[in-house]
């Protein structure tokens, strides 16, 4: 370990007992959240509806990780699709894994496979238009279908190292069993990441329009998955050093 990294630890050992910090976080994720902060940004040109810290958190996973094969549930606009594709991409050419001239001496390009229950036609037009389209297989239905889950299985045979995004309907069952579903797909060392814990954090009226909300949500699912999954572990230090996250307790790696 640098240096420089050891004195990022010690820091964030100093940052977990900073009450006022943890409040400061705590009240601009409510404000944000119910501005609509995360719906600002873009990722190489598609709407990506995550906060800043969560991106940078995911980056830096998938580049220590280094995973083949990263499995998304709920697509939106495809940023999140786009912005793992691109960092794969990396990997590759970081790897040495493009082919050479004369086709040989490839490697399986890392790809990215999405699920969504509802993908509409100009999102599906743009994440096929986009240049990182051929690392993208899109599939259409519930991520919790046996179909589906089938189809992903099938998809990640042939790769080393998965991981793992969920994002899509958040109430308690559906994402506990979309854990159940993909969990043992992670390649330990990996993660999978289950997005919006922040529900359980929250207001209930924040909500009174959706299935979801204190008490049931990913948060829920995530410590109850983790009871009777030795296996994963949440990251908590993760949690620590972004402070501003929809993921708390949700960065869970499998050990």
């Amino acid at each position: 370990m640098s240096e420089f990294d050891q004195e990022i630890r010690a820091r964030v050992r100093d940052m977990t007992d900073d009450a006022a910090l943890a409040g400061s976080a705590q009240a601009f994720l409510a404000q944000s959240i119910a501005s609509k902060y995360s719906y600002n940004f873009h990722w190489l040109g598609r709407p990506i509806i995550q906060y800043p810290q969560d991106i940078v958190a995911l980056q830096e996973i998938i580049w220590a990780t280094r995973p083949d094969l990263i499995i998304e549930t709920g697509i939106a606009h495809g940023g999140s699709l786009v912005l793992s594709a691109s960092m794969l991409a990396l990997l590759d050419l970081c790897d040495g894994a493009s082919p050479k001239a004369d086709g040989s001496g490839a490697r399986r390009p890392r790809s990215v496979v999405g699920i969504d229950i509802d993908i509409r036609p100009h999102n599906r037009k743009a994440i096929e238009e986009h240049p990182l389209a051929d690392r993208i297989t899109l599939l259409q239905g519930s991520s919790i279908a046996s179909d589906i889950v089938d189809a992903v299985r099938a998809e990640a045979a042939p790769f080393e190292r998965v991981m793992v995004m969920l994002d899509s309907n958040h109430t308690h069952d559906h994402v506990l069993a979309e854990l159940n579903a993909y969990a043992d797909l992670v390649t330990p060392g990996c993660y999978c990441i289950v997005y919006d814990t922040v529900i359980e954090d929250l207001d209930a009226d924040s909500f009174s329009n959706r299935p979801w909300g204190p008490g049931d949500n990913p948060r829920t699912a995530a410590l109850a998955f983790l009871k009777s999954n030795p296996a994963f572990a949440a990251d908590l230090d993760i949690d620590t050093r972004l402070q501003i996250s929809v993921a708390r307790h949700g960065y869970l790696k499998r050990l």
